[in-house]
């Protein structure tokens, strides 16, 4: 039997956002948006989700040892912050005046950049 291939889901957050962790260990914590994985709905917050990655000793690294460095989270368990007010919000897509489709805040109405 063939594999289907499916198209992935269009994500409503982009790499340089700024965003909120709103479930999980690091609850509460913002940061932008280093890394979006498509494939498997997670994306790298600077700042968040901090795992320990042990590592051998190589000529970046002579001595190896504990690096601490970030993990990818699940996009269900983040959301964008709203630049002006700095609360979290929902994102909606709408036309703007020149037709193209753009973002918007589903709290304010106004576009995202």
């Amino acid at each position: 039997m063939e594999k289907k291939v499916t198209k992935p889901a269009k994500l409503k957050i982009r790499k340089g956002d700024l965003v909120q962790v709103i479930a999980g260990d690091s609850k509460g914590s913002q940061g932008k948006i280093v890394e979006i994985i498509t494939d498997k709905n997670r994306a790298v917050v600077e700042g968040v989700n901090m795992v320990s990655k042990h590592t051998k000793p190589n000529a970046a690294n002579p001595n190896g040892g504990i690096v601490k460095q970030e993990a990818a989270i699940h996009i269900s368990n983040l959301a964008l912050v709203e630049p002006k007010t700095g609360k979290t919000t929902r994102v909606g897509r709408k036309l703007n005046d020149a037709g193209k489709l753009v973002r918007v805040s589903k709290k304010s109405g106004e576009e995202i950049k």
